[in-house]
């Protein structure tokens, strides 16, 4: 598999509510822009984090998904890239208050 360039990440935090820490958007390869991917704290435990495609609701009730990974090193690749800027973000704003 070719490199995977993410950048561009933009992140929106907002105070955690049912899992939720923030949202985030990134570019891909400078080609394709991917937007409204939700951060959540991991399932298994509250230090990590996971990132969450987003999706549409069809008029019968079933959920779409408008975009996602379909592969694990792509989706590694993409967590691992905005997680780091996430944290940063976070350790950023805990040190000047």
């Amino acid at each position: 598999m070719d490199v995977l360039k993410v950048s561009n990440i933009e992140l929106t935090p907002i105070r955690p509510r049912n899992g939720i820490v923030g949202f985030c958007s990134f570019v891909l390869n400078d080609q394709i822009y991917i937007g409204s991917v939700a951060i959540h704290t991991c399932l298994k435990n509250e230090i990590g984090y996971r990132l969450v495609y987003p999706t549409r609701k069809t008029l019968n009730g079933d959920l779409l998904s408008c975009v996602y990974p379909i592969n694990r090193q792509t989706g590694d690749t993409i967590e691992r890239a905005v997680i780091a800027k996430y944290k940063a973000i976070v350790e950023d704003v805990l040190i000047n208050v």
